[in-house]
């Protein structure tokens, strides 16, 4: 009698488990990027649990209790790849109660980012000396710039993001709402003694972002794809590296969901790069434009936690 109570109750359970489930995926659809986009692990068949973890609304839904811990990381090979685009082609990256930063003359321009790096003992900021017992992974992150107008914030929103950890891939992805986090089957980037950088994010089967590059130091540029949106290189350089907030909206709250970074970045620390990067991920969002990159070699980045703005009948 007990086993088929058991049983019974266990059956119980997991029905409303399903039911849950697919209540929330109704609240919260599958999207093409950000957050919601479909989570595959390089990994086959045999990470399929691991997988529908990731893609979990109920999961990510029950995680939304814990408080996401400020976080602390001395990054180093920091390398920023930039394109200057028709605004119009970003747009539909921009989530609803979001607007895209525009540049450039008549507002015609946008700029799309990924920068990657290798984390230097990424762990939350309370470690203390503790933190030189975790890794370093090596992360990519992928964005456009936007902009509150409810608040007037300014910031990132992030349209994928990958690194080559599978815990880091995990706790990001069910932690942090505005962390659209995928898993690299392997991820590598490192600046070499005659200053050439490698740069390469292999997504193997799974559905993190491609891209593979041999880029070597180059002057201060005179000209460039940039000139189509700033007066300066110079001017370039200030708008991409001082952006210090992520910002992702998640409606059926009826906020938005911000993240206050630092990174403490100035223009005399970028070193301009030159030479070609593939990426299938990246033409799919910005097609031909030619791209912008240059490098960081170390820098401290601390996220200060999570904050929501609430919108009116919120």
């Amino acid at each position: 009698m007990r086993f088929r109570m058991k049983v019974a109750a266990a059956g119980a359970v997991g029905l409303a488990a399903v039911v849950t489930e697919v209540m929330l995926r109704r609240r919260r659809p599958r999207t093409e990027h950000g957050r919601y986009a479909d989570w595959v692990h390089p990994g086959g068949p045999p990470a399929r649990p691991v997988q529908a973890l990731a893609n979990s609304r109920a999961v990510r839904a029950a995680c939304e209790v814990f408080p996401v811990p400020a976080m602390v990381s001395d990054i180093t090979d920091v390398v920023y790849v930039n394109y200057v685009v028709p605004a119009a082609r970003l747009l539909p990256l921009v989530p609803h109660d979001l607007e895209l930063q525009r540049v450039g003359p008549g507002g015609e321009q946008a700029v799309f980012t990924f920068l990657t790096y290798r984390h230097g003992r990424l762990g939350p900021a309370k470690a203390g000396p503790l933190r030189r017992l975790l890794p370093s992974p090596v992360q990519s992150n992928w964005r456009i710039y936007v902009q509150d107008p409810h608040t007037g914030h300014a910031g990132v929103h992030f349209v994928t993001m990958a690194i080559d950890s599978a815990a880091h891939a995990l706790g990001g992805r069910l932690l942090c709402e505005a962390l659209p986090m995928h898993l690299l089957a392997r991820g590598d980037v490192e600046t070499r003694d005659d200053g050439t950088v490698r740069l390469l994010l292999d997504p193997g089967s799974g559905s993190a972002p491609d891209a593979e590059a041999l880029l070597t130091p180059a002057p201060d540029p005179i000209d460039g794809p940039w000139s189509a949106a700033f007066g300066t290189y110079q001017d370039m350089l200030k708008y991409v590296v001082h952006q210090d907030r992520a910002l992702s909206v998640q409606p059926w709250h009826r906020w938005v969901t911000r993240q206050e970074i630092q990174l403490d970045l100035t223009p005399g620390d970028c070193r301009p790069l030159r030479g070609p990067v593939q990426s299938a991920a990246a033409q799919a969002l910005v097609g031909d434009a030619e791209p912008i990159s240059f490098l960081v070699p170390r820098v401290t980045l601390r996220v200060e936690g999570e904050h929501h703005d609430r919108r009116i009948g919120g």
